[in-house]
């Protein structure tokens, strides 16, 4: 099978020839639990419209996969039926498994403004930036206007994208972790040589042995720093095109 990056705004996209679909799902599935615990304690609601209008997306192949582990019949995807997402939501409220709502920025950005909804029982999960949908917004804003309209403590994030394998996730302080077989590298933004030291901006690129199969370094176009074990993604290099997953700009 094959998956392909979104092009926002008429740019060109990534492809990368999966040779084990299976190994994949049992990467990210390692990867999730590793942080969060098992997969079949939680309902997974999907709001990812962009992912879902097209094909080839890894992560509605993921997610898809995490959905089909809860057999209570309640996890699914929603893509453009907020009232409908809003009634699971409510519904969910005393089960016995943790609710995750898994949006896309600019569809939860949606969500909080057409709807005001109790998600203090729950976990918000955003990733992929607004893509191209609306303006972007500065994560710590984005990140405490859903909080305040959601009623949650923190917006978790999930930085993936369909040249790799892995996935980071930050619990909500912007900071994202990664597998051990996952690291970050922060580059000169013009010379491509020079390893910046931590808390310095720079360039990401990945080392992504999970990538058993295909390239297992890769140059992104994200701007972060690292600090200690942790990354931080700020946003998008000038000129390149905005696509992959976690996009906002800090």
């Amino acid at each position: 099978m094959e998956f392909i990056s979104s092009a926002t705004s008429g740019g060109s996209v990534s492809r990368h020839s999966v040779f084990k679909p299976d190994f994949y799902l049992q990467t990210a599935t390692a990867i999730f639990e590793r942080f969060y615990g098992p997969v079949e304690n939680y309902h997974f609601l999907a709001l990812l419209p962009s992912y879902l209008e097209r094909k080839g997306s890894s992560l509605i192949f993921m997610i898809d996969h995490f959905i089909s582990q809860d057999n209570s019949g309640h996890s699914g995807f929603y893509l453009n039926n907020l009232k409908e997402l809003t009634l699971k939501i409510n519904e969910l409220k005393n089960s016995k498994k943790k609710t995750l709502l898994w949006g896309v920025s600019f569809a939860l950005l949606d969500l909080a403004e057409k709807l005001e909804v109790d998600l203090s029982h729950a976990l918000v999960m955003e990733t992929g930036g607004m893509k191209g949908r609306r303006k972007e917004w500065v994560r710590e804003e984005l990140h405490a206007y859903l909080c305040k309209r959601f009623h949650v403590a923190e917006i978790h994030s999930e930085y993936g994208m369909t040249e790799l394998f892995s996935q980071a996730y930050s619990k909500g302080n912007g900071y994202f972790l990664c597998p051990p077989w996952m690291k970050i590298v922060v580059r000169d933004i013009n010379d491509p040589f020079e390893v910046l030291r931590e808390g310095k901006t720079g360039a990401i690129n990945v080392i992504d042995l999970a990538n058993a199969h295909s390239c297992a370094f890769i140059e992104t176009e994200d701007l972060g720093r690292s600090q200690g074990a942790n990354f931080e993604v700020l946003g998008r290099m000038d000129n390149s095109d905005i696509r992959g997953c976690n996009l906002l700009i800090g």
